[in-house]
Parts: C-alpha cells; structure tokens; sequence
C-alpha cells in the first residue's frame, strides 16, 4: 500500500522511534564520572604528570645556574660574541608587521583557543593514548582514567570521564558529538586562516623572518638560549627581524607542527585510513593520535613561552609590534591587544552554556560548515585490510544491548526464527530468513574498526555483501538511503536506528556480518547481524540489525538527524572522518 505519491508506507519499527531534544538534557543525560590526574606509563608504573611540574621548576633554577656560570668563562663569552643570535641583516623586514598579518595573528589564536579546548573534550571520551592500533587494556601510555575493570562488562561510554566546563566544550560527560563539530569547524577556519597566512607570507618578504637561510642559525640558535637561561637577554630586534631560536621555534610551528596536526587529524578517520594502504598501517589511528597529542603539547608550550617572553623582554614594545604595527612607546597595541583578550574570554566563558542550550544548532552550524567535506571524504572506495596476525587481541564494547522478550527468544533459539526484512523504495521487498542469508555468497575481510570515541581494533568480519542485497530488493530511482533499523533501544529510549547513503551500500567491504574472528559473532558484537561500512565511524555499523528500509528522505523518521546518536547526541549522518 502506498500514498498519493505512491511512497510506501515506512517499516512498523519507524513507529517505534523517538522524538529529540534540540538542547542537552542534564537530567538524563550520562551521570558525571570523575577520572585521574593524567598519568603516563613508564615500564609496568604509572606516573603522576603533575610531578612533571616541580621536576621542571627545579630543572629550571639549576639550568640558570649553570648558564650564569657557563657566561663566566672566556670560551663561552667568545662564542657568543661570535654569534649574538641575531638573524643576518640580509633577512631584515623593514617593512614591521602589516595589517594582514596582525589580523591573521588574533585569528590563529582565537580559532586555537577552540580547537584545543574541543580536542580536550575529545580526548576525554577515551581518555587513553596508545601506540598500537588495537587498544587494548594495559597497552596504554598515556591515560586520566582508572584501569578497566576485569569484573564486568566494559563499554567505551563506561571509560569517558567528565571534564569542567571551564576547560572542555561543553564540559559533560560524553559530548562527543557536540565538541567534534567544534573542532572540525575551527580546524576548517584556521586551515583557511593558515593556507591564507602561506600565500602573504611568501608573496612578501615577511617569510625572512621565518625562514632561515644559512647554517648559522643553529649555533646562533644555542648563543640565544643560553643568553635567555642566563637572565641576559639578548638584543632585541624583532621589528625587523627574530632572533635565530625565535625563528627555529616559529619555523618547526609553522611548517612542521601545524601541517602534522593536519595530518595526522586526517588518518584518524576510517575513510582517509582505509583508503591508504602501507600508510595507514605505519601511521595507525592510535598512532596518530598519539602524535597528534604531543603536537598539541607543542602548541600549548610554544604559546606559554611566547606569551612569557613578550610579556618579560618588553612588554609595550612588543605588543605595539603585533598589534598596532608600530614601532614606538605608545600604548596602542596594549589597548589593542587589551579589547582582544577581553573578546576571547567573552568567547571563552559563553561557549559551553552556549552549547548546552543550543546544541541543535552547533550540530547545524557544524554540519553545513564540514557537512561537504565529509561527503567529499565518503566518495571512493575503502580497501586496506590486514593479516590473521594483525587482528587485535582486544575489541572495545559499546551500545545498549537489546533487552525484549523477540530478542531474547531469537538469542534461545539460536537465531534459527531470525527473519531480516529489507522493504520500503524496492521493487523487490524480502523477508530474508537467517538460513537464507548464510546461503548468500559469503565474504570475509579484515578490517579496522573507528570509533567516534577514540579507540580502534582490527577484526575478521564475515557476511552477506550489502551489493548483494541490493541486486535483489533492487532500490528504486528515488531511493537515496539506507535505513538500519536495532533490536536495541537507545540510552534514552526509543528505537536504535541509523541512515546511510546508498552509495555507501554499494562498497565492496560493506557487509551484513554474521561472524567475527571465524566464529559466529556474540550478542556483545551485534548478533544476528551487524552492518560493517568500512568508511564510517563505529556508530554508523548498526548492531542487532532488526530491518532495512530504503527512503527518499529521512526527516520524517526519530528526530529527523539520520540517526539515533544524530539525534538524541548531535553526531553527524555522515561521519567519515
């Protein structure tokens, strides 16, 4: 039967769905849970990080003292007469510092401000790092969580640790969803902000100030910081140009840290890694993220000591410098950089609140600034896969496990009664019994798994091609999506569900997976059925896969996202990366 456009109407489960809030619900949301203090693993112990602190304090007061006295000596009084530090007079800007590139300056720090405090929320959805890819509990290096339990069942939600308000975006447990749309909409601006900042600095002159050009640089670069760790600070010529350890650090920031962040912020998401073979395996997803850490922890050090520099070697100076563009003893860049500062923390104090309040709207804002490039990311085919060796030892948990007397009935009975239906805007609509599916073309592959929170594993998938299934229900013209229809329910009630282009259907290693390690798959992973889209994000692999429809549109269904996390927490319908 269908309606007056002769749309058939949706699968009975649609029914079943919920509608969503379009602010966050502190009242049901995921009770706060506290983590550590960050730790680092050095052999089998765990080390406190906050130790670094006074260890740094009390390298610091020896490290003055040795170069106070190091300046006493005569061979190194000759070497820094030899080299003072300063850049060549032939690398001299006498241009100062234009209007461009002061405005290009406040915009790097404010879009910063952001992406660093979002990745901060990021990371404490899984607030472990790691080398390997597969995750598993007691490889860790890094971590702000407790050991994972061995006396129950541990999911990757159970592990997110809430972080305060004032630090993360927006500062609650589990926001992934919202906090991405944050770091991938600054990350798009300062990309743009950075790429604008390449082209004026070369079709300029202002790149002598941070390129260095003769071997120089490095012996000045040592003359500099003694005379910084000694307390004798060296002349000071940045209007025209920076001394050589200034242009080292600005150079490694500028052309090194920032394209890595880039980099390895890419080979975090299963549509970039999965397309990229012998890369994808040497820069793993846990790799990756771990690099992308510690170019984070360059940043935040970079800018301390920045901030401390120009602050103690002359305060007015410098700031008339970088945001007056002038060379004098007025207080313009002061007051400049004074209404700057009071913008950022404005910015910084309301973005939380914000976002909590209005959390439909970030998701909106978020998906039409990166929305294209996600699709873009999502053309072509993902194709690495690994050996038996590779497989992970360790395969995180997550989602809510269905909990009806139907399911638990199929689970007695082996899934012997199991009936998929596959209906909606087919020419051919089925109701495929489990029998039927196992005597469907098998394919095998060995993928890697990335989930949204963070962790990854490698695993052996077995099934049913979704291709194949096309070619039988064969999808009408006007079908353009995919809908997954759970046995499980949500965390907040209502029907699990998730929406997939058609497109994404039609990948070689997009399957119905049956098995998983050459055994039938457990409960725990999604039996009957699970979806394998080897160029999403986990979420989008639906687990316990009840029925699919094919649909025009998906406005009508839940809360209208493409989703149940979509809806119910902000992630995004398309989530490649």
């Amino acid at each position: 039967m269908t309606d007056t456009r002769g749309i058939p109407p949706h699968d009975p489960l649609a029914a079943g769905l919920s509608a969503a809030d379009d602010r966050i619900r502190l009242s049901t949301w995921l009770p706060p849970q506290e983590g550590v203090a960050p730790r680092i693993r050095l052999g089998k112990r765990w080390i406190n990080v906050l130790w670094i602190i006074p260890i740094i304090v009390v390298l610091m007061i020896l490290g003055i003292a040795i170069a106070q006295q190091l300046r006493t000596l005569p061979g190194v009084q000759e070497f820094i007469a030899r080299y003072p530090g300063t850049t060549p007079a032939s690398g001299a800007v006498y241009s100062g510092f234009p209007l461009w590139l002061r405005l290009l300056h406040f915009f790097n720090f404010f879009f910063m401000m952001f992406i660093i405090r979002a990745g901060i929320q990021i990371l404490a959805d899984h607030p472990r790092l790691y080398w390997r890819r597969d995750c598993t509990p007691g490889t860790d290096w890094f971590r702000f969580q407790h050991d994972v339990p061995k006396d129950r069942v541990w999911t990757s939600k159970d592990d997110s640790v809430t972080i305060p308000k004032w630090l993360g975006i927006p500062g609650i447990r589990h926001s992934i969803g919202l906090a991405r749309w944050w770091h991938f909409s600054f990350d798009l601006l300062w990309v743009i902000n950075g790429i604008a900042f390449y082209v004026l600095l070369f079709a300029t002159n202002q790149w002598q100030r941070l390129v260095p050009t003769t071997w120089a640089v490095f012996p000045n670069a040592l003359s500099t910081a003694l005379q910084y760790l000694s307390l004798h600070f060296p002349a000071d010529h940045s209007w025209t140009s920076y001394n050589s350890l200034q242009q080292i650090a600005y150079f490694l920031t500028v052309f090194v840290a920032a394209p890595l962040a880039v980099v390895t912020g890419l080979m975090q998401g299963p549509a970039i890694a999965n397309r990229l073979g012998w890369f994808a395996r040497i820069l793993n997803r846990q790799a990756a993220r771990t690099i992308h850490f510690g170019v984070l922890w360059w940043f935040l050090i970079f800018i301390f000591i920045h901030g401390t520099l120009v602050l103690i070697t002359g305060a007015r100076a410098n700031l008339n410098y970088m945001w007056a563009g002038v060379n004098n003893n007025s207080w313009d860049g002061a007051l400049i950089f004074g209404a700057a500062l009071i913008v950022a923390i404005i910015a910084w104090c309301i973005a939380s609140p914000f976002t909590i309040r209005h959390a439909r709207l970030v998701q909106r804002i978020g998906q039409a600034a990166v929305g294209p490039l996600m699709a873009l990311a999502e053309w072509g085919s993902p194709k690495t896969q690994y050996t038996e060796q590779e497989i992970s030892p360790h395969f995180w948990l997550n989602g809510t496990l269905p909990n009806s007397d139907i399911f638990n009935a199929l689970v007695k009975d082996g899934f012997a009664t199991y009936r998929l239906r596959v209906s909606g805007l087919v020419e051919q609509p089925q109701d495929f019994s489990y029998a039927q599916i196992k005597a469907m073309p098998k394919h095998g592959q060995i993928t890697e798994h990335f989930c949204i929170q963070g962790w990854s594993g490698v695993a052996q998938w077995a099934g049913v091609r979704m291709r194949d299934i096309l070619e039988i229900v064969k999808p009408t013209a006007a079908a353009r999506y995919a809908v997954f229809y759970s046995f499980s329910e949500g965390s907040e009630g209502g029907g699990y569900y998730d929406v997939h282009k058609i497109h994404n259907m039609e990948h070689e290693l997009t399957i119905l997976a049956y098995e998983m390690n050459g055994a039938p798959i457990s409960v725990l992973h999604g039996a009957p059925l699970r979806l394998r889209c080897e160029n999403e994000l986990g979420f989008k692999m639906v687990k316990w896969v009840q029925a699919i429809e094919f649909v025009a549109d998906f406005a009508d269904l839940g809360g209208g996202n493409g989703g149940y996390n979509e809806d119910h927490e902000f992630y995004g319908y398309r989530m490649p990366i």
